[in-house]
């Protein structure tokens, strides 16, 4: 058995990946954010039987000092914790250097020197902006569309360099757009989801014609153990996808349909992203990691979204849906 270190294991990805981990039989040690209140965000919510197998580390990902402390010991890191909103990094691009960098860096540096036996950094699809083609392969150009990109392909770019350098066993896991229960309504599905379940009749969006591959989250996770599992990713950059696209506007009339067709989309002027910041399209290829682990998404859009409209009606009160969340 391995001991895991999952860190942002109190946000939406990274608290079904350790709960996931767990209901296998790991040992898994949770990375959350240090707060006065003490709170382990979506941690909190799971049952007892998983959260008491849990062990907690508050800590902060910007302090390598903290992190090489959480690193002692573990044999095997998933790496989650970042700021991921786009829009927030418009304003406080710092932050994301600090977090997403410096965080990835005393992750690396930690693991290095520590023995770490595998680091599993997590990416994203943003680093590949508006697709030159599709479906995206890992071979496609980067393009940093937003301060948020820039920094994860910085990130993803480091830890190629520690591979390179010193021979760090690590894999850059690229999910694609992830939902499911437990995203923040910074996203567009709980966004969409919470203004319906709210009452309201004008659902506010931003641009509808960009279109997305949108992995459901338990598909995800099992992409990510997949990659863990296999010898042959060390090394390599690793897309986790569906291979199927949907505009935000064909996404929103889907949703709206099953819970008020009578509702309507209306253009929100804040929720646009500047021109040349907006990505357009985003297709992802999975060969990849079909030929490298027995990874296969076993949940289809509708089930997904079905899943997900289920446990937002039970928690709504999770949810400021009257509030644009950056």
């Amino acid at each position: 058995m391995n001991k895991i270190l999952v860190t942002g294991s109190d946000g939406f990805i990274g608290s079904h990946l350790t709960e996931e981990l767990v209901r296998t039989g790991e040992k898994v040690k949770a990375f959350v954010y240090y707060n006065s209140f003490n709170t382990w965000g979506w941690l909190d919510t799971l049952p007892n039987e998983i959260l008491n197998e849990i062990e907690i580390f508050q800590g902060d990902i910007r302090d390598p000092n903290g992190v090489r402390e959480a690193m002692k010991d573990i044999d095997v890191v998933y790496h989650l914790a970042a700021l991921i909103a786009i829009p927030f990094s418009y304003h406080s691009p710092d932050s994301y250097i600090d977090t997403n960098i410096k965080g990835t860096l005393n992750v690396l540096q930690a693991a290095r020197d520590l023995n770490t036996k595998r680091v599993l950094v997590t990416s994203t699809s943003e680093v590949y902006g508006t697709a030159q083609y599709v479906p995206i392969d890992e071979k496609h150009p980067y393009q940093g569309q937003s301060p948020y990109s820039a920094t994860k392909i910085g990130a993803d770019r480091l830890a190629e360099s520690f591979y390179r350098s010193f021979n760090l066993p690590l894999t850059i896991v690229r999910p694609f757009n992830t939902y499911g229960p437990r995203q923040s309504a910074r996203a567009v599905i709980p966004t969409i989801i919470s203004q319906l379940f709210a009452g309201e009749t004008q659902i506010k969006l931003g641009a509808l014609t960009p279109t997305r591959d949108f992995n459901y989250v338990e598909d995800t996770v099992s992409g990510f153990m997949a990659i863990a599992a296999a010898e042959n990713t060390i090394g390599e950059e690793i897309n986790i996808s569906t291979n199927q696209e949907i505009s935000i506007g064909k996404l929103a009339e889907t949703i709206i349909s099953q819970i008020n067709p009578k509702a309507e989309i209306i253009c929100d002027e804040q929720r646009l992203r500047p021109e040349n910041s907006e990505v357009e399209r985003l297709l992802g290829c999975n060969k990849k990691i079909k030929a490298l682990t027995n990874w296969e998404p076993e949940f289809s859009f509708e089930q997904g979204i079905a899943e997900t409209i289920s446990w937002m009606k039970s928690n709504m009160d999770s949810y400021k849906a009257e509030i644009y969340n950056l």
